[in-house]
């Protein structure tokens, strides 16, 4: 996909990657982006910035989403590419309370699931239209100390597979985002912000942290080859492939560096028993 003269939709636009990628969309050429953020100032500041259209919303809310669709194919015109961006990071493990899974998943999932089953039907109907889901690199492999990030984040590249497989045949892209680290406000906003500062380890930054605007830099070119996956870090295609290759050595190798990334004080699976 060529983004030139393109209608795109955005979510968790007004800052970080999605930011990034409204601005680098208006660069190259997109006829319109819809910038759409639960912060709706951050939201119109952006959209105003490029001369979007900017909408408030929060992306676990299925009306909302089906209304966004349904407003833009209506006032803007059809959407060629549905960006699902939306997303947190928290720290936790089995002592974590359930109902924090349940909110990561539905940010982390089911906004995945509302934007597409709202807006395929249209694309179906035009025989083609393209769909971007941010996952992250732990969605590929795993997260260390947070059960809830690594688990959601598997279910949305899992979710953007099964999509890619059954509607490809009506014209459906899809593409799934799987960055390691990234140079945003994503842990300063954090829910687990204080936590992150006292307990975290910077598994995610073992590969250089890049810049948002970089990483939109490599989902301009994978959606022009429309390869499934959009790999910010190179070095993750090589994760993946030794851990399909031998789950076990993988997993081995996985524990150790996690005994070297965190005090034995600080070591995740003491959480539990609250050491």
């Amino acid at each position: 996909m060529e983004i030139q003269g393109k209608i795109a939709v955005v979510t968790g636009a007004a800052s970080g990657i999605g930011k990034s990628l409204v601005e680098r969309f208006h660069a190259d050429g997109a006829a319109h982006v819809v910038v759409v953020d639960r912060d709706e100032a951050g939201a119109m500041a952006v959209a105003e910035s490029i001369g979007g259209t900017g909408v408030a919303l929060d992306v676990t809310d299925e009306e909302a989403i089906n209304k966004l669709v349904a407003d833009t194919e209506h006032n803007i015109g059809p959407i060629d590419l549905f960006v699902s961006n939306a997303g947190y990071v928290t720290l936790g493990g089995l002592e974590a309370p359930v109902e924090d899974l349940n909110r990561m998943f539905e940010v982390h999932v089911l906004a995945h699931l509302y934007a597409a089953r709202a807006v395929i039907p249209h694309m179906a109907e035009r025989g083609s239209g393209y769909l971007l889901n941010t996952a992250s690199a732990a969605g590929l492999l795993s997260q260390f100390g947070s059960m809830h990030y690594a688990v959601t984040k598997h279910a949305a590249v899992a979710l953007a597979e099964w999509i890619a497989i059954t509607h490809g045949h009506q014209g459906i892209k899809v593409s799934v985002l799987c960055p390691q680290a990234v140079a945003t406000n994503i842990g300063a906003n954090s829910p687990s912000a204080d936590q992150l500062a006292e307990r975290g380890a910077d598994v995610a930054g073992a590969d250089g942290t890049i810049s948002a605007e970089d990483t939109a830099d490599v989902v301009i070119e994978t959606l022009r080859e429309e390869r499934f996956h959009v790999l910010p870090h190179p070095e993750v295609a090589t994760y993946v492939e030794r851990k399909g290759a031998d789950v076990d050595r993988w997993i081995g190798g996985m524990q150790r560096w996690q005994a070297g990334m965190f005090a034995d004080d600080k070591h995740p699976a003491n959480w539990l028993i609250g050491s």
